[in-house]
């Protein structure tokens, strides 16, 4: 595959200071980090970087604050971060100005600083360019590997591109490489499921996908509002009515487009959404009125498996039915299943996206199985809308 952009194999980091942007954003609770899989997808890059003898600095935001803000600071993630890592991390007050500065100076190669919230400062998220020339007089080269922030144009992610040497990190990397196999150049035939509650969230989603994928799978509360606008009589289920329309205009653009709509053909019905409450399989002509639909049906599980079965490449986001609650969950630990055994067999290039999604995939037991599943929410979700991602865009031009 042609590169668009280079990575840190096109660059001696030895001896430079390296502007690091990774994604810190981790779930916390009492101040205390929660999950650390974030941690881990950015440590192979610090390290190959510290381990090579370049001075990593990390720039990184946390939560949305409005200036400075005690509850929003890295400094308690740097301890943690520095145990996933097996090394030192230092820390500095602030992410410019003179904290930052001496705190820089001190580094030795070899050595990881991680500076103060970017957020801190108004001029991160409006990417003032006094803002971008304060942090790039820090470094010598910038390093972006935190795609889950690419979807904005921000100084941290987007701006220092402008004013440094651009690379991809390891985790950047293998997220670009991972989505172009899956919508740019993929093998084909393509096919994308799309889950979740509802339509309106996904609407650009899906008229960017019935023009790339030669068959979409609709499902979740979505694909009710699909059959609602089919004219299927769907009970108490959760659907949005006034999408009906739309979802019409969806379908005819998918034909024009040769695009393959699969909605479900049955479905599991309970009368109380919560767990475990007494469900059984109808065909879609037998909802019963006050039912509603939870879950795809054996044969809809049968046909999703059937297209992912032809399928060269899957795209993924969203559950298929309310996979939180058991045993609605059924159909997508299914199919999940299916694609993770076709991978394996690498008779598929699976690509998955998305925070239901990767719940998902782990419920399942299969998201170590996919080609590649990524944790980022926004952004995975404008890139497959076919939208540009500033902080991609600046890697390619570099």
């Amino acid at each position: 595959m042609t590169k668009t952009f280079k990575t840190l194999d096109d660059v001696n980091v030895a001896g430079k200071r390296v502007l690091l942007r990774v994604d810190l954003n981790v779930p916390m609770d009492n101040g205390k980090v929660t999950d650390v899989t974030r941690l881990e997808r950015v440590a192979p890059t610090i390290n190959e970087i510290a381990d090579k003898g370049g001075r990593a600095i990390l720039l990184a935001h946390f939560g949305r604050p409005k200036g400075r803000d005690t509850k929003n600071s890295l400094k308690p993630i740097v301890e943690v971060l520095a145990s996933v890592l097996k090394r030192k991390v230092g820390f500095a007050e602030d992410c410019i100005g003179e904290a930052a500065e001496r705190a820089v100076a001190a580094m030795k190669d070899g050595d990881v600083l991680c500076l103060e919230n970017t957020r801190f400062h108004a001029g991160e998220e409006s990417n003032d360019p006094a803002f971008v020339d304060a942090l790039a007089k820090l470094g010598d080269i910038w390093v972006n590997d935190a795609f889950s922030a690419a979807h904005r144009a921000h100084a941290s992610t987007e701006g220092l591109g402008h004013k440094l040497p651009a690379y991809a990190g390891r985790t950047m990397q293998a997220e670009l490489e991972a989505l172009s196999k899956a919508l740019e150049r993929p093998a084909r035939p393509v096919i994308a499921i799309v889950g979740g509650a509802k339509v309106s969230t996904k609407l650009e989603l899906l008229e960017n996908l019935v023009t790339r994928v030669d068959a979409l799978v609709i499902g979740g509360g979505m694909a009710n509002t699909f059959l609602h606008a089919e004219g299927v009589n769907i009970g108490k289920s959760l659907a949005e009515k006034e999408m009906a329309p739309t979802a019409q205009r969806i379908v005819a653009k998918a034909e024009a487009s040769n695009c393959a709509i699969i909605l479900p053909v049955d479905a599991v019905v309970a009368y109380h959404f919560q767990a475990n409450a007494p469900s059984q399989a109808y065909g879609l002509d037998a909802i019963p009125e006050d039912g509603m639909i939870l879950d795809i049906g054996p044969r809809s599980i049968d046909r999703v498996n059937a297209a992912i079965e032809d399928a060269a490449t899957l795209v993924w986001n969203g559950p298929l039915g309310a996979f939180e609650l058991a045993p609605f969950d059924a159909g997508t630990v299914a199919a999940a299943k299916h694609a993770a055994a076709r991978t394996k067999a690498k008779k598929l290039v699976s690509v998955a996206g998305g925070g239901d999604t990767v719940a998902a995939l782990n419920q399942a037991g299969v998201a170590d199985a996919f080609t590649y599943v990524s944790t980022a929410g926004g952004a995975f979700l404008e890139w497959m809308e076919g939208k540009p991602l500033p902080g991609v865009d600046v890697l390619k031009k570099s």
